[in-house]
């Protein structure tokens, strides 16, 4: 891979990147960070210092898209205050071509897309050499690029992609179209990335995927995901392993066999119903009925002690009705979700249901979100008193964004946990007792006595 000449140390420069949407872009970042670095660049945390800002964008929702353009206007007046500075946007937004074209009018230098994140450098000296802006967009992936240099922020926990794309074509994503068709990174890769990892004092990694439950799709040798799992389970050093997301038709025996057995496997299933209602599933070509996934869901209480599943929903998919939305209320008190991510939907332009008949009003839309939210925000309150009074492991991560004075950290659950203690315990597996539920936490105490760390 060709890249820049390291500048010399006083002419370094500064960028800053903003990141939009999953974990996946977070990750993509980080490497975008690490291609920067390489050739000279220098982190700042203060927009107004960068000579260079990178804009890591999502086009899942219309919301994350008007958050990426009101940046843009934000920045295009640093800009005249700072001539040298240069924005490059990067992510899901620039696959698309409507997206490409009104970019030239805000101010936008650099353009690359998801597929060609490892030419940055090249582009980057590509554009200086031009006086319009320089837009380089893969329509197509090509191979994995593999050793790719990575600046990730110092931790116990890191993300590590194991495939990207996604073949499943639901009608309401974009996600297929921005990133493309499934590929699979080679389990060696992985194993090396994780034991480096480890290595540098990493003790939680989550694998990342837009369905980690295919992976293996492509790959020369016969391997999927819960093979994957057992060859990292047995990397030494790792304490915990998480994956997202899981496509509830994907989810089989063998992988459910995989996550009760792989003692660093951890209890959380992140597997999205989107909608308790067959018509609304067919509609949105999910593949399963609300009767599968109830089963599904049954098995894995039975299988997995103590598992947590969470779920994606979404309102006000073209053509619900009341009773189609009722059909979702119930099936969160079924499965009873430990909690769940919902949105209103999102018309994407380019996916089937964008031009679907009987779209669903933004008001009608909003007023199911919120009796949606009412009812699960209940289910979640529930499943966390259950621990109260209970001793939980904690993997400890740093202070509490929410109250600097108390220490946070996550159960193998993955539930928050606020408390009390000194900033040595960082980066350990503590006991902590539960002593206060919240919708969105577990608030508790250090020790527990002589009680043994027990979710299940």
């Amino acid at each position: 891979m060709e890249l820049l000449m390291e500048r010399p140390r006083e002419e370094q420069e500064k960028y800053h990147i903003l990141t939009y949407g999953c974990q996946m872009n977070e990750r993509d970042s980080e490497i975008i960070a690490g291609l920067l670095e390489q050739v000279g660049y220098q982190p700042t945390s203060v927009l107004e210092e960068a000579d260079l800002v990178v804009l890591n964008t999502c086009s899942v929702r219309h919301s994350a898209e008007n958050k990426v353009y009101g940046k843009l206007g934000e920045i295009k007046r640093l800009k005249t205050q700072n001539p040298r500075m240069k924005v490059a946007l990067c992510g899901c937004m620039a696959q698309l071509p409507d997206v490409r074209a009104r970019l030239k009018k805000l101010g936008v230098d650099l353009v690359f897309g998801t597929h060609n994140i490892h030419e940055l450098p090249l582009l980057l000296q590509r554009g200086a050499d031009m006086a319009e802006p320089c837009i380089e967009v893969w329509d197509k992936p090509g191979e994995v690029v593999e050793s790719l240099p990575s600046r990730r922020a110092n931790g116990i926990s890191a993300f590590v992609t194991i495939m990207y794309g996604c073949n499943n074509y639901c009608s309401y994503c974009i996600v297929p179209y921005t990133r493309g068709h499934e590929r699979s990174r080679s389990p060696r890769h992985i194993l090396d990335e994780i034991v480096k990892l480890v290595d540098e004092g990493v003790r939680e990694v989550t694998l990342l995927g837009q369905n980690v439950n295919s992976y293996g799709r492509g790959l020369s040798e016969a391997v999927d995901f819960p093979d994957l799992l057992t060859m990292v389970n047995q990397i030494d050093g790792l304490w915990r392993l998480r994956f997202t997301t899981s496509h509830p038709r994907d989810m089989t025996p063998k992988l459910i066999d995989a996550i009760a057995s792989l003692d660093k496997v951890c209890e959380h299933v992140h597997a999205p119903i989107q909608s308790g209602s067959n018509k609304v599933l067919k509609l949105m070509n999910r593949g399963y009925t609300r009767e599968y996934y109830f089963e599904l869901a049954e098995n894995m209480r039975k299988r997995i002690p103590g598992v947590a599943i969470t779920s994606d929903l979404i309102v006000g998919f073209p053509g619900e009705e009341e009773e189609d939305f009722e059909q979702t209320l119930d099936a969160v008190k079924r499965v009873g979700f430990d909690a769940s991510f919902t949105f209103m939907y999102s018309p994407r332009t380019g996916t089937r249901a964008c031009s679907m008949p009987n779209q669903v009003s933004r008001e009608v839309k909003h007023r199911r979100l919120l009796r949606l939210n009412e009812v699960q925000y209940q289910q979640a309150l529930e499943a966390n008193r259950k621990f109260e009074n209970r001793v939980v492991e904690v993997l400890v991560e740093g202070k509490s964004k929410t109250n600097p004075h108390k220490l946070t950290g996550r159960t193998r659950t993955n539930r928050i946990v606020i408390f009390d203690g000194p900033e040595t315990i960082i980066g350990k597996l503590v006991p902590v007792k539960i002593t206060r539920a919240k919708t969105f936490n577990l608030e508790g105490v250090l020790g527990g006595g002589n009680e043994t760390p027990n979710e299940k």
